[in-house]
């Protein structure tokens, strides 16, 4: 794909920036002659926050930020703007649904459709935003290859690594009965149509396997629940990759339920894993740094 040239990037809209950086993160107003010099300075965003805010952020009611990612939405909503495809009303560290919807057409700008303009910041079209307006990208989130497997199913390389990480800490094996990639199945309402998502079969194994299987899972970075038949389902795990720039909305908002303790269905119950095998809400790339 050819890459857009570089935009520049006018005194004023640098001081418009410096003036809204500055007051996302709670610092005092700075004069103006010094605002130019701030917003020139190298401007980062938190790929690894931003993806994750935009997942847990549009369901949720208000306008609430999302662990430390207000100051990096806060930088690429003000480049959207800049680009005119976002109010300047929704400049707010907030990645909300008219910030999905900014994004997904910067990213239809560039040519991407499908899962590639589903609002999720990916690393390519981040970092044009980027190189257009004047931020860097760190903690880059990639997904590799969307054609691998894992035991047979389609996965991309990222839930590869991950999958063979929570294998690695259990004694019996983790396989999968649905992969990624699958659109069409109408037992998953969606969730399996982007990438990052799998259901794991434990017809054979204890209650309590089961429950440690979920645990290992979440411990690399995967919001997992055991499905029930009390939920309507035969006995299996279904996980998604938090973070995945592939994922499918539903399964989006599914993580949005796990960051809130809840069952990522559509009663949006209480999650029901014994406090024991709960664990953290992390994700991949936040586990391989420790």
């Amino acid at each position: 794909m050819t890459h857009q040239p570089l935009e520049g990037t006018s005194r004023r809209s640098l001081l418009r920036r410096a003036a809204l950086l500055t007051g996302a993160v709670g610092a005092a107003t700075v004069p103006a002659v010094f605002a130019a010099q701030q917003a020139s300075a190298a401007t980062t965003v938190d790929m690894e926050l931003t993806v994750i805010a935009a997942m847990v952020d549009p369901p949720r009611s208000g306008t609430g930020i999302t662990l430390g990612a207000g100051p990096s939405v806060t930088a690429v909503e003000a480049a959207l703007r800049d680009k005119g495809f976002l109010s300047s009303t929704y400049v707010d560290g907030h990645y909300g649904t008219s910030t999905i919807s900014a994004y997904a057409a910067w990213q239809r700008s560039l040519g991407y459709s499908g899962l590639d303009a589903n609002g999720l910041p990916g690393p390519t079209s981040l970092t044009e935003l980027g190189e257009a307006e004047g931020f860097t990208v760190t903690r880059k989130i990639n997904v590799g290859a969307n054609n691998t497997s894992y035991g047979g199913k389609r996965v991309n390389t990222r839930t590869r690594n991950m999958l063979a990480a929570a294998d690695a800490k259990l004694s019996w094996s983790i396989t999968l009965t649905q992969g990624s990639y699958t659109p069409g199945n109408p037992d998953s309402a969606g969730t399996h149509d982007g990438g990052g998502v799998v259901d794991i079969a434990v017809g054979s194994l204890s209650t309590t396997q089961r429950w440690q299987t979920v645990k290992a899972l979440r411990d690399v970075g995967f919001a997992a629940w055991l499905r029930t038949p009390a939920q309507g389902f035969s006995y299996h795990i279904h996980a998604n990759a938090v973070g995945d720039t592939d994922m499918a909305g539903v399964a989006q908002r599914q993580v949005h339920d796990y960051f809130f303790g809840k069952n990522g269905l559509a009663s949006h119950a209480a999650d029901n894993t014994p406090s024991a095998y709960k664990g953290s809400f992390t994700w991949w790339e936040k586990v391989g740094r420790g």
